[in-house]
């Protein structure tokens, strides 16, 4: 228990400077070759605070804890749409660029349903258990392989202007090899630092009695997301909102179809006791972060906001640990 207690805080704190060191990192590079911190968000950033995420679900799915490995993804995806966008907003109101709203948002509600078509082929074809197969792995990879294509196809025509209002801010730019070294070195701390929390959470919730699913769902969940928290935090007190949710769009959509693409080709993935709550919870929040940023806030996401995100987080927990 101790030992599990030392990995947590150790967890927390390379978490935390990891997360200040790739924004700084990242911003340089993305002002230095002229691409929107919104585009550095969706890919190098997403792609390295979903590094946790990966290597939880790869090898939760090589062990044959799928149920871990799916609850990984699923419970994660809440996370970052109503726990790290909620907090993120309260911290300073998301201004969310038009461009985001009509092709970034809706691809990560997409997602989102496409997982829900998939959690249900017991509906659909008469399985007796939901299963994501290695063909839909592969199908999940095509589609993020098309995601990647389709950002920098589009960046290579954003307007001088945006990439400007983006990078704009911050005092003098960072040397190429120092933004290079603060990228691999935040990166590694992430992943060290998110692996070492997730560790000490499970075992200290292994101790307690507490089923894969639900460790999936929230500790590994939440530890793994914590990158995804601390990064778009401090991505936003820096005034660079397009980076923090940009962080956020590209960690779903990495979660979704990289991750779980991955590990679904490594083998097949049984969603097991992930049902339609957690499903259509996801898939909520998906549609809740599109209304609030195109029908209600008019592409801004208030702290009033935030807070409603935040409290449905807190009650689809409330629901867990209900009926765990």
């Amino acid at each position: 228990m101790l030992l599990d207690i030392v990995y947590l805080i150790v967890g927390m704190v390379l978490i935390l400077v990891g997360a200040n060191a790739l924004t700084d990192g990242a911003s340089a590079i993305a002002r230095r070759i002229g691409i929107s911190d919104l585009v550095v968000g969706l890919t190098v950033v997403a792609f390295g605070t979903s590094a946790p995420e990966l290597v939880i679900s790869m090898l939760s799915a090589a062990k044959g804890s799928t149920g871990l490995a799916i609850g990984n993804v699923v419970g994660s995806n809440i996370f970052n749409i109503l726990a790290i966008v909620g907090i993120t907003a309260i911290v300073s109101p998301i201004v969310i660029q038009r461009t985001v709203m009509t092709r970034e948002i809706p691809m990560v509600v997409i997602s989102s349903l496409v997982l829900l078509v998939l959690g249900n082929t017991v509906l659909l074809d008469g399985d007796a258990n939901a299963m994501l197969p290695r063909s839909a792995g592969i199908i999940l990879l095509v589609f993020f392989s098309i995601f990647i294509w389709y950002t920098f196809a589009t960046a290579k025509k954003a307007a001088p202007a945006e990439i400007d209002a983006d990078s704009s801010a911050g005092s003098s730019p960072m040397n190429l090899w120092k933004s290079l070294l603060w990228v691999v070195g935040g990166l590694a701390m992430l992943v060290f630092g998110g692996g070492r929390f997730v560790a000490g959470a499970s075992g200290i919730a292994s101790l307690l009695g507490i089923s894969d699913a639900i460790i999936g769902l929230t500790i590994a969940a939440a530890g793994s997301s914590l990158p995804e928290l601390a990064t778009s935090i401090v991505a936003a007190r820096k005034g660079r909102t397009s980076m923090a949710v940009g962080n956020v769009i590209g960690s779903n959509i990495f979660n979704i179809f990289f991750v779980l693409g991955a590990s679904a080709t490594v083998k097949p993935l049984a969603f097991g006791t992930i049902g339609n709550v957690d499903l259509l919870t996801l898939t909520a929040a998906s549609l809740l972060f599109l209304a609030c940023g195109w029908l209600i806030g008019k592409r801004t996401i208030t702290r009033a906001e935030g807070v409603v995100f935040a409290l449905g987080y807190v009650a689809y927990l409330v629901y867990l640990v209900i009926n765990a």
